[in-house]
């Protein structure tokens, strides 16, 4: 107890700290001339990126099925100022598509710096009845195609030392009910985007990765689900979608927001980061690494 109290207490503050800390602050030109995709873009939060970004004058090639949604996000990113901005139409249903998308877009703007997963496949509240089918399709869309995504990537990403914003929900981090499938597929890509992070850290890949926990966003999508079954605070998109970006330019490794300042303050889990600190140091590295 009384080491506890003399050494590893203080050591646990000391990095507990500097976890929670960031010493740079977010400008709008960290973006300016960056090369950004961005999955989910017809509209919502996405769309909201895609504006964001063009005002901070970056390079942008958005993606959705809607082709007529993503004509018009794209006519307006370059009246907001976007360096460029290209579409590229196409349901994430399909992986061979993600994974070609990523090409295309990457040959478009000559490289990536930015890759922000956003994208969803409709998915209704509804108490789990045992559709199998359902759950295979949402776990292919909102988590198998990230996948892809990011494995085609990579290789551009690891040459600008990029970044990828995953974007998540608090689904993804508490049992919610009437949200089954969706709450799988977002638990899902905090575990395997959380391990990928601790492997890049191992192996010394410059790539940040950065989980973006939602709470209730006033989109249209989610107005309409949740009309008449739940009574939450709903925050803007606009500013949802400038936390997002700000985080992944800052390589945050999450980002919370929320309506509500005390959700994210308790979903931040500090002892399971502690752990993982800790367990890292178990790992023969040198052997791994070789292997």
């Amino acid at each position: 107890m009384a080491f506890m109290k003399i050494y590893l207490l203080p050591l646990l503050v000391l990095f507990l700290g500097y976890y929670y800390s960031t010493d740079e602050e977010f400008r709008p030109e960290m973006l300016q001339g960056k090369k950004v995709i961005v999955t989910g873009a017809s509209k919502g939060i996405g769309r909201e990126m895609a504006y964001h970004l063009s005002k901070m004058g970056a390079h942008v090639v958005v993606t959705a099925r809607s082709e007529e949604g993503l004509q018009k996000v794209v006519s307006r990113c370059l009246e907001l100022g976007a360096a460029s901005a290209h579409y590229i139409a196409g349901t994430m249903e399909d992986m061979a598509f993600a994974e070609q998308f990523v090409v295309k877009a990457g040959k478009l703007m000559g490289g990536l710096d930015m890759l922000i997963i956003n994208h969803i496949t409709s998915s209704h509240m509804s108490l789990f009845h045992g559709n199998v089918h359902n759950v295979r399709k949402v776990m292919e869309v909102n988590f198998l195609s990230y996948v892809v995504l990011s494995i085609a990537a990579l290789p551009m990403l690891k040459q600008s030392n990029g970044s990828i914003a995953v974007v998540s929900s608090m689904a993804g981090k508490i049992a919610l009910p009437m949200i089954a499938s969706y709450s799988a597929s977002k638990f899902a890509l905090d575990g395997f985007f959380s391990t990928i992070r601790q492997e890049y850290l191992m192996t010394k890949v410059n790539v940040s990765i950065t989980l973006c926990v939602l709470g209730l966003i006033d989109t249209e999508t989610a107005m309409r689900e949740v009309s008449g079954k739940i009574n939450l605070q709903v925050a803007p998109k606009e500013d949802c979608a400038l936390e997002i970006i700000k985080g992944a330019a800052l390589r945050k490794e999450e980002v919370y927001y929320d309506a509500s300042s005390w959700k994210p303050i308790l979903l931040r889990n500090p002892g399971r980061k502690v752990m993982e600190f800790l367990l890292l140091r178990s790992y023969n590295l040198e052997k791994i690494v070789n292997n």
